[in-house]
């Protein structure tokens, strides 16, 4: 490790709500990658967090996936949660970002996957599904979107951008807190904040909503576009699951991709949530996508 890539003291992720995971590690380059991998050896399910957000996110889902006899894994970015940070905002691009997750999950022996997407976790895991179809066949798409096309982002996503470019000290808890639609213990919003203890670590949650691809000649919109198109090509099983309350992604974006999929159904909804609708209805999300799964077990 270098001075241009700083760690979280581990300390700082001891007895968090909730998060009682065994921590896995990953090497790629200088970076150490932080994963959880839980459950019996049965299909896998990939859970590819968003912006702020980290493997936290998903601890309401895992005992779900675990409990009907999937194999969950949730990695975390560089940048973000356990893994390493680091503090050059030129590290931080859509490709670097592909490729840390393609190195690490490619170690893990996937077959027949499910991803599970949101935020920037969908043109994450969603380029990575269709690079890789001998890793992934199912898909469960939430509260996310695929920039660079026609179109302004959403008026929502317009003001966030606004106010980080304008905060490189991000409030991280500041941030979740106002995303939230339901009431999240005070504990909540301090395990978003561990694995920022300053400033410097904030480099990624500060530049990842300043990369996302505005206009068609933006960095990362033809490999966007690509994704787009690719998944009008995607037969296989995919639920698409929405929240009714994200200022982002309203459930109109959600029906745009229900639309383009072949394999996807129409847009399901989710009451009572805002753009971390994990966070804010984890327990009702858990049951529709452990549903999916077992109903299209034997569909792909």
């Amino acid at each position: 490790m270098t001075d241009s890539v700083l760690r979280t003291p581990a300390s700082r992720f001891v007895g968090l709500d909730g998060y009682d995971f065994e921590p896995r590690w990953h090497t790629t380059g200088d970076l150490r990658l932080h994963y959880l991998d839980e459950g019996p050896a049965g299909r896998p399910v990939v859970l590819f967090h968003g912006e702020p957000t980290w493997s936290y996110l998903y601890r309401k889902i895992i005992p779900a996936l675990t409990g009907a006899g999937y194999r969950a894994i949730a990695p975390d970015y560089p940048g973000f949660g356990r893994s390493d940070k680091p503090t050059n905002p030129d590290f931080y691009t859509y490709d670097a970002h592909v490729a840390a997750m393609e190195s690490l999950l490619g170690g893990l022996g996937l077959r027949h996957a499910t991803a599970v997407v949101q935020d920037w976790g969908g043109p994450i895991g969603l380029r990575l599904a269709v690079d890789h179809p001998e890793w992934f066949d199912r898909l469960v798409i939430m509260n996310t979107g695929l920039f660079g096309g026609k179109g302004a982002p959403s008026p929502g996503f317009q003001a966030w951008r606004a106010f980080v470019e304008r905060t490189p000290d991000l409030p991280i808890g500041l941030v979740m807190s106002r995303a939230a639609v339901q009431e999240w213990p005070a504990q909540v919003l301090e395990a978003y904040e561990a694995p920022f203890p300053d400033v410097h670590h904030k480099v990624g949650a500060h530049r990842f909503p300043l990369i996302v691809p505005l206009a068609d000649t933006d960095e990362g919109a033809a490999e966007m576009r690509r994704v787009r198109e690719r998944l009008s090509e995607w037969t296989n099983p995919t639920l698409v699951l929405f929240s009714t309350e994200d200022p982002v992604f309203s459930p109109r974006v959600g029906e745009r991709f229900a639309a383009r999929i072949p394999g996807a159904g129409p847009v399901e909804l989710v009451e009572g949530a805002g753009h971390f609708l994990q966070e804010d209805q984890g327990e009702e999300v858990a049951a529709r996508v452990v549903d999916f799964l077992q109903r299209t077990d034997g569909d792909s």
